[in-house]
């Protein structure tokens, strides 16, 4: 007469899915924000040129020094250029996977579970 309650157990189990998804959605939006505030620097031809990103791997500013705008060396500011812009994106991309794992590792997520970012 009680057999069909034997799938209520299973709802406590899906309510604490939910909860913990929830969670997750909410942590996720908050690394997305602090990821949108952190500021990288990728440097190159030893600090002549600077790039700012976020994290998330938005470029926000370039620094050059003055002195390397010579115009017979348009191509090596412009590979200082790409440099600095390379090494920020690379930066980036490492915080936000470090970022990822710190908010997987405290969810007890299994290490490297890749969580949309």
């Amino acid at each position: 007469m009680l057999k069909g309650l034997g799938g209520l157990a299973g709802l406590g189990d899906m309510g604490k899915m939910m909860k913990t998804a929830q969670e997750l959605q909410s942590k996720l939006a908050e690394l997305q924000e602090e990821l949108a505030r952190t500021v990288v620097i990728g440097e190159s031809g030893g600090g002549l040129v600077k790039a700012r990103a976020t994290a998330k791997g938005e470029l926000t500013g370039l620094d050059i020094d003055p002195s390397i705008f010579v115009a017979s060396e348009k191509e090596v500011v412009e590979d200082l250029i790409l440099a600095a812009v390379k090494e920020a994106q690379a930066k980036a991309v490492q915080k936000s996977q470090s970022e990822m794992a710190r908010l997987t590792e405290s969810l007890g997520l299994p290490p490297g579970m890749q969580l949309p970012v």
